[in-house]
């Protein structure tokens, strides 16, 4: 067959790329028919899920439990387990490469007597959250799991804690933990906006003029401090996003399984922090 004049300067497209061309518009059809059925709604999901008695049952005696645990911290005031004076313990850390090289420490584990706490959201798998302990969180500003910040501990945040402490881990952070938290994982609350405080001009522009905090070292002295300002940072920063711990050797090996470690930690929330880092 001879071909036209006209058609001879065209460029030849290779067989593989026209195959191609055509196996997506063939894909693009197909995505585009089953958008419309789903907007429809006769598109279902296949599969079945079944849902075991037990399990019904078991949801409904933890939510009986969690409401007569959280009436009965409103009526005293604090959880069973607690205590108003503060609680030393020891634990034995390693000093060299042999390990018999151990030195035995103490630390307070709660936070009785501090001014100020570090407020972990956790157990995000743990279920629906009953409505007036996520208001509590709300009001703390703990909206997400695995985020924490910086609280002023009086009586009101005290009791706070207390009547959402199955979902929250806190305690009172060394100051090297705060600089490592604000060199690692601050942002601050910018005009609304989420924004890293990677300069001292941020801190400058938003806080130095009123609160006289010119860079992050004036930040870390304010929080340990618990200055005049305390309330305004900790509202300027925003809720510290924290890594989540998912792996089976940091749940079983380091017993931080979901329901089992919660609460009150004292000087000991250091460690927590830096697994979270």
């Amino acid at each position: 067959m001879k071909v036209p004049k006209e058609y001879k300067d065209l460029p030849l497209v290779p067989e593989s790329v026209l195959r191609k061309r055509h196996d997506l518009d063939d894909l693009r059809r197909k995505n585009q028919a089953n958008a419309e059925l789903t907007k429809k709604g006769q598109v279902k999901k296949k599969g079945t899920y079944v849902v075991k008695p037990e399990t019904f049952l078991a949801k409904a005696k933890n939510r009986q439990n969690e409401r007569t645990r959280y009436q009965r911290v409103k009526k005293k005031g604090m959880m069973k387990r607690a205590s108003n004076k503060p609680v030393e313990k020891s634990r034995d850390i390693r000093i060299g490469d042999e390990e018999d090289e151990v030195e035995t420490i103490a630390y307070q584990a709660n936070s009785v007597g501090a001014s100020m706490v570090f407020a972990i959201r956790i157990r995000e798998d743990a279920g629906k959250i009953p409505k007036e302990v996520y208001n509590i969180m709300a009001q703390l500003r703990l909206k997400s799991p695995s985020t924490g910040v910086f609280l002023k501990y009086d009586a009101v945040t005290r009791r706070h804690l207390h009547l959402i402490e199955p979902w929250v881990v806190y305690g009172q952070p060394s100051e090297g933990i705060v600089k490592d938290l604000l060199e690692r994982k601050s942002f601050g609350n910018v005009r609304g906006e989420k924004t890293p405080l990677s300069d001292n001009t941020i801190l400058e522009r938003e806080l130095g003029n009123e609160h006289g905090i010119l860079c992050m070292e004036d930040l870390v002295h304010e929080l340990n401090t618990v200055g005049d300002s305390f309330d305004t940072v900790s509202k300027f920063l925003w809720p510290f996003p924290l890594s989540t711990i998912h792996s089976r050797f940091e749940k079983e090996k380091l017993a931080l399984k979901q329901g089992k470690d919660y609460g009150d930690k004292g000087e000991a929330i250091d460690d927590y922090i830096k697994m979270m880092l």
